[in-house]
């Protein structure tokens, strides 16, 4: 028998994993709401990200095939074609029929993931009238968007979507600063705060007054992480314990690099992830890491002190704005991509050890349980 609330969330990962866990953020929630979740995931798989009582459909994977992200490969890195596009869109619908959802939430589209338009037109189609539909999106679009895709963007919104939910505090970053067009949707709209995990509760000492340092998923971290490793007898904390969390998706010849580097000193601890991430960041002297969403969102909620170093690679800004935005409140250090050496990175981290750890309530993290009371009332609004 089918719950009475249900929701089925759908979302794309095409570089590394940080769609996938932000809607794994809003999926436990969702659950500790009292709904039933169906999370439909078409990235590459990530284990152990999707949390428990959250039911997974995992599409037929794909992925970018390098950073203009125009070029979409298959699990086997072959490109994909028509075949595998109505492949992928018919599994699409079967799981949303499946789930039967009162509300479908959607990650990122129509304000991103445009390649992904030849399912979730269809998707969205089939919605209209049978369930609410909602947007999830983060606070600040990344690249360059043209008046053109602007008013498409709008139009599609106008069309589908009953709400917007920008995952953001609009007294850090309103969402207009990269969407211009946010004032004609403003009544569909809605800022929730930053979506980030609750801060761990368990991990006893782990990561104690260690350097934790980290690139998300590790698609493209390998060279923060080896300026660090190179930055770290050049800082004054070269007799601490550096924790090197490379990242799943970094690559096996990039890894055996880094392994090379921690090698010659038996003061680093180089491992691919850690499920207790947020505990080394609660309990850490400092933490060095690109500046992605979910990761300065637990870095900030654990009061770590913090060095990033914006992924700018392709057209992104994203990360950079963002990270602009907390270091000028103090949060945390910015060290630019382009400016990156060990130097630069060792300069900034003694700097950022001799502060104070940062206060906490800077800024909205609640996002994700305001995200579920928001989707909750919508789906007790539809009829069973």
């Amino acid at each position: 028998m089918l719950s009475a609330r249900r929701v089925f969330i759908y979302v794309q990962n095409l570089l590394g994993i940080g769609h996938l866990k932000r809607a794994a953020t809003l999926a436990r929630a969702l659950v500790a709401e009292g709904l039933q979740v169906t999370l439909a995931s078409g990235g590459l798989a990530a284990p152990g990200i999707v949390p428990a009582g959250v039911r997974l459909v995992q599409l037929p994977q794909a992925r970018a095939a390098d950073l203009t992200f125009k070029t979409l490969l298959d699990e086997a890195g072959r490109e994909i074609d028509d075949d595998w596009r109505r492949r992928r869109s018919a599994a699409l619908q079967a799981a949303w029929r499946a789930a039967d959802p009162q509300v479908l939430l959607i990650e990122l589209f129509p304000f991103g993931r445009r390649q992904m338009r030849f399912e979730l037109l269809p998707l969205l189609d089939a919605a209209v009238g049978r369930a609410a539909i909602v947007c999830s999106v983060r606070d600040i679009l990344g690249g360059l968007k043209s008046p053109q895709r602007e008013q498409e963007t709008l139009d599609l919104v106008e069309r589908y979507f009953d709400r917007v939910l920008v995952h953001g505090d609009p007294s850090l970053v309103s969402f207009d600063r990269t969407f211009p067009g946010a004032k004609r949707i403003a009544g569909r709209l809605a800022y929730t705060g930053y979506v980030v995990e609750p801060a761990s509760a368990a991990g006893g000492n782990a990561g104690k007054e260690e350097i934790i340092v980290s690139a998300g998923g590790g698609a493209v971290g390998a060279a923060l992480l080896q300026a660090a490793m190179r930055a770290k007898p050049l800082t004054a904390s070269r007799d601490r314990t550096w924790r090197v969390l490379a990242g799943n998706n970094v690559a096996e010849n990039d890894f055996r690099s880094l392994a090379g580097l921690a090698s010659g000193d038996s003061g680093i601890v180089l491992e691919r992830s850690r499920a207790d991430f947020t505990a080394l960041l609660a309990n850490c002297a400092l933490s060095v890491s690109q500046a992605g969403y979910n990761t300065l969102m637990e870095t900030v909620r654990a009061g770590a002190r913090a060095v990033v170093v914006p992924f700018a690679g392709g057209q992104e800004t994203e990360q950079a704005l963002r990270a602009r935005s907390l270091a000028e409140r103090g949060l945390l250090e910015v060290v630019e991509e382009e400016a990156l050496t060990p130097e630069a990175l060792a300069a900034a981290i003694d700097r950022v050890a001799r502060k104070p750890r940062p206060a906490p309530g800077a800024i909205d993290l609640d996002g994700a349980r305001k995200s579920a009371m928001l989707i909750d009332g919508l789906a007790r609004e539809r009829p069973e």
